[in-house]
C-alpha cells in the first residue's frame, strides 16, 4: 500500500500562481493521509486564492490518481491558514517576500489621504529616474482610482495579454521612458472597480509577478490612498528598498500622513522620506511669486518628527496640470520649469538613498 509520505512527495508539485511555491509549504494542503486505495487531504484556501481552487483540485487529483494504489481522492474543506500580525505574511503567504525577476529596486509612491497629487508625484518621479538613463517600470496599484494611463497619455491603449489562467501574462505598455501596468488600461474608462480585499490583493500579486516587466532598474509603485489592503499585499509580497510619503502642508493632510507613515514603520518597510506637494502657487504670469496657499512648513514638520528626510516641495504650477492632462508629464513637456526641477532633485535625493546605479 502507498504511503502518505508518497502522496505528499506528489502534492508538492502543486504551485500558488502568484509566488510558484508549493500549496504544501503555504499551508493551503495539509493532513494527508491514505487508506483502502483513497488519499485524502485538506484544503485550506485563503480568500485571494480562491480563484485558484479548481486548478488546485484538478492537479492534486491528476497527481494523486496517478500513483500506484490510488483509486479515489476525497478533499476536506478546511480554514485559511492564520494570518499572523502586521508585518508578518497574511493570507496564507509566507513571511518570506518575493522578489520579481529582473527588478532591481521597488519604490512605493504612498500618501495618507486621496486628493494630495500622489499619483502625479508618482508619475513624475519615474520618469525623472528615467531620464538619469535607468529603466523604470511603473506600477499603478491604485485599483479603485488608476490615472497613470491618462497621465502618460495612454489611456486608449490596451496591453498585449498572452496565456490564460495562471499561466497568464501581460506586457506593460512603453510610454514616456517608462513602462506601465494599469487597472485603468484594462476596464473601460467609467467602469468602477467594486471588489473586495482578496480580488485586490490577487489582482496586485498578478502586477507584481505576472507582468512582463523585464530588466528594470527601479519599479516605482503608485499606491492607493490610506493604509489598507493595496499597502499590506504590496509589503507583504515584495522586498522593497523603501517608500515615499506624500502629503500637502495643510494639518488634516499630516494626520492622516503620519498614520501612513507609521504603518510602513511598523512593518519594517524604509521609509525615504516625505514630499511636500502644492508646497506654494507659482502663477504663470509671475514666476518669481510664492503663494502658500495650504499653509507651509507641513512637510518639515512629518519629516522633523519621524526623523527622515523632506525629500522635495512641489510647487503649484499650470504645466504640472497640463501635463497630467495632456499625457506628457511636466518634467517633460517643461524640463525648465520649477516644478520639474523639484521633480528631478526628488529623484536625486531617492537614487541616493537607494543607491542604484546605471
Amino acid at each position: 500500500m502507498i504511503s502518505a509520505e508518497r502522496a505528499i512527495q506528489a502534492l508538492q508539485q502543486v504551485t500558488d500562481a502568484g509566488s510558484g511555491k508549493p500549496v504544501m509549504e503555504l499551508g493551503w494542503i495539509d493532513q494527508v493521509r491514505v487508506a483502502d486505495a483513497r488519499a485524502v487531504f485538506r484544503l485550506n484556501l485563503p480568500g485571494f486564492a480562491q480563484g485558484q481552487r479548481d486548478r488546485i483540485v484538478q492537479e492534486a487529483r491528476q497527481l494523486l490518481t496517478g500513483l500506484d494504489g490510488i483509486d479515489d481522492v476525497q478533499i476536506e474543506i478546511g480554514q485559511p491558514p492564520s494570518q499572523g500580525g502586521i508585518g508578518q505574511a497574511g493570507h496564507g503567504q509566507p513571511a518570506e517576500r518575493q522578489s520579481i525577476p529582473g527588478v532591481r529596486q521597488v519604490i512605493a509612491v504612498s500618501s495618507g489621504k486621496g486628493g494630495v497629487g500622489k499619483s502625479t508625484v508618482a508619475v513624475n518621479l519615474a520618469c525623472s529616474i528615467a531620464k538619469k538613463g535607468l529603466r523604470v517600470g511603473l506600477l499603478d496599484a491604485d485599483i479603485y482610482g488608476p490615472n497613470a494611463p491618462t497621465m502618460l497619455g495612454v489611456a486608449d491603449q490596451t496591453p498585449e495579454v498572452m496565456g490564460s489562467g495562471d499561466q497568464q501574462r501581460i506586457v506593460p505598455i512603453e510610454s514616456c521612458g517608462i513602462a506601465m501596468v494599469s487597472m485603468g488600461l484594462l476596464i473601460d474608462e467609467h467602469q468602477p472597480v467594486i471588489w473586495r480585499g482578496p480580488m485586490l490583493n490577487g489582482i496586485i500579486r498578478q502586477f507584481l509577478y505576472q507582468a512582463e516587466w523585464g530588466e528594470r532598474d527601479v519599479l516605482v509603485v503608485d499606491l492607493p490612498p490610506g493604509t489598507g489592503d493595496a499597502q499590506l499585499s504590496l509589503a507583504q509580497a515584495v522586498p522593497m528598498a523603501g517608500v515615499v510619503i506624500v502629503t500637502t502642508p495643510q494639518q488634516v493632510s499630516l494626520q492622516d500622513a503620519r498614520r501612513g507613515l507609521a504603518m510602513f514603520r511598523q512593518m519594517n518597510i524604509p521609509v525615504l522620506g516625505v514630499v511636500e506637494n502644492m508646497s506654494c502657487f507659482i502663477p504663470p504670469d509671475l514666476p518669481d511669486r510664492r503663494y502658500a496657499l495650504f499653509g507651509s512648513g507641513g512637510g518639515a514638520t512629518l519629516a522633523g518628527d519621524y526623523d527622515v528626510p523632506l525629500l522635495a516641495q512641489i510647487p503649484m504650477e499650470m504645466p504640472v496640470q497640463e501635463g497630467g492632462d495632456s499625457g506628457r508629464p511636466a518634467v517633460l513637456s517643461r524640463p525648465n520649469s520649477a516644478s520639474s526641477a523639484a521633480f528631478l532633485s526628488l529623484a536625486d535625493s531617492v537614487m541616493q538613498q537607494v543607491a542604484t546605479t546605471v
